[in-house]
């Protein structure tokens, strides 16, 4: 398991790893889970309560589906730490804070600054997505 690099949270992190998907519900004291490519994102809301931690694996930087993930889980209220890990890199993770990440453990440790002018490259936004930043074009139009 990779170290987290940036954390976007005040509260204290979950130090237990994740447990899988499948797992995951036969262990009622688990507080973590780690998501692979293709499991069902879907298949943790109805306990979301109790999750303080979802890690999200990018195997491969080209696999988007933890985007996908991500947003299902931020729209159906999560509010713990959803954290990118694995092959995350610099520039995707302004998407992914986007779609709700709010840490990132990169395999490969990520330059600080290349970091920063990832996430503060654009100042204005076009998609709505769970990051609270509103679009220009709600701006525009109210």
């Amino acid at each position: 398991m990779s170290d987290v690099q940036f954390r976007f949270r005040d509260d204290e992190p979950v130090g237990d790893p994740g447990v899988t998907v499948g797992a995951f519900g036969e262990q009622s004291n688990a507080s973590a889970v780690r998501l692979e490519p293709g499991d069902e994102a879907r298949d943790l809301l109805p306990h979301l309560g109790r999750i303080r931690l979802i890690e999200v694996n990018f195997p491969v930087f080209g696999d988007g589906r933890g985007y996908s993930a991500a947003r299902i889980l931020r729209e159906a209220g999560y509010q713990g730490e959803l954290r990118a890990v694995g092959e995350v890199l610099v520039d995707q993770i302004a998407f992914m804070r986007r779609c709700g990440f709010d840490a990132f453990a990169p395999e490969i440790a990520l330059d600080p600054g290349d970091a920063e002018a990832a996430w503060s490259r654009y100042a204005e936004v076009y998609q709505p997505t769970s990051d609270g930043r509103k679009p220009i074009w709600a701006r525009r139009h109210g």
